[in-house]
């Protein structure tokens, strides 16, 4: 049997979520508008907000230590070795 969108046992799992009742009205409302159902408009709003995420940068703040000679002392303070056993 070929699939040409997903079906429920192509490793999908069941989640609950709790929503005020006015976005719940509204999701019905474009479900109902779009003939879908709110699953799948959820499912379609969670997938674009989680292609869209970014992560952030690891080196962001790196160097933001406020300090205005960090090279000088870096130059200065040299680490002890570690031995290397």
């Amino acid at each position: 049997m070929e699939c040409h969108h997903r079906c429920y046992h192509d490793a999908m799992e069941r989640t609950t979520i709790s929503l005020p009742d006015e976005l719940l009205k509204r999701l019905r409302v474009m479900a109902a508008e779009r003939g879908t159902s709110m699953a799948a408009l959820i499912r379609q709003a969670l997938e674009e907000k989680a292609a869209a995420n970014r992560p952030r940068p690891r080196s962001l703040g790196v160097g933001a230590s406020h300090y205005s000679d960090t090279a000088r002392r870096t130059a200065e303070e040299r680490p002890e070795p570690r031995p290397w056993r």
